[in-house]
């Protein structure tokens, strides 16, 4: 399967460089550009991309106000990958408590940007560095830790979110756990359910948030 993708940042050089490195790998092409987030909404539309690589800060829209604007007015959005020049960074947090599926460092190496893209498109989580983590922490609030209260987790889902918050995916999951995917998948899904989670990025704030989990 191919996946397509849309680059959205307002510096021409880093939106070249970025589709070079993505079209120069089989199973990914470069659907669409934009300079500025305000443009999002109707290139997704048109263009129905897998993914938005976007930065989170622009002129006329951010990527925090593009990815909102997104998620409220298609029907099925794309997954939203987040890239920006500095990780500890509270827009970066704020981008993705609005809904954003991961973020991508503008220094990354072509290899991880193609593997951050194709893991985003897959519906897997990426791993938070111990920075984001810590904004998460400490954007604790009451909103998180009822949400928490009111999934009454499993023991079993417990120990799945917290390996979820440690970036594993579903497979490394059913090996720590000894489970087959299926079943890991099934526990994810209640998961997200449970907390109210758009997704497993959604899910991981909410247990930063809450203090389910902490920082290291």
């Amino acid at each position: 399967m191919t996946v397509s993708v849309l680059l959205v940042d307002d510096e021409e050089l880093v939106r070249t460089g970025i589709r070079a490195i993505l079209e120069a790998q089989p199973g990914i092409r470069v659907a669409g550009e934009a300079a500025d987030g305000a443009a999002v909404v109707p290139l997704v539309r048109r263009l129905c991309p897998d993914v938005v690589a976007m930065d989170v800060r622009m002129p006329l829209m951010d990527g925090i106000e593009a990815t909102r604007a997104v998620l409220a007015s298609v029907p099925d959005p794309p997954k939203i990958l987040v890239v920006t020049t500095f990780e500890q960074d509270e827009y970066v947090y704020r981008a993705l408590r609005a809904g954003a599926d991961g973020f991508l460092l503008k220094r990354a190496r072509p290899a991880e940007i193609v593997h951050a893209v194709r893991l985003i498109a897959e519906g897997e989580s990426l791993l938070f560095p111990a920075a984001v983590r810590e904004l998460a922490a400490a954007h604790g609030n009451q909103e998180a830790r009822a949400a928490m209260e009111r999934a009454r987790l499993t023991e079993r889902e417990r120990e799945v979110l917290l390996l979820i918050t440690r970036g594993l995916a579903n497979a490394e999951i059913a090996r720590q756990l000894f489970l087959g995917t299926e079943t890991v998948k099934s526990h994810v899904s209640s998961v997200l359910a449970k907390l109210g989670a758009r997704d497993r990025v959604q899910a991981v704030i909410t247990a930063y948030e809450s203090g389910f989990v902490a920082p290291g």
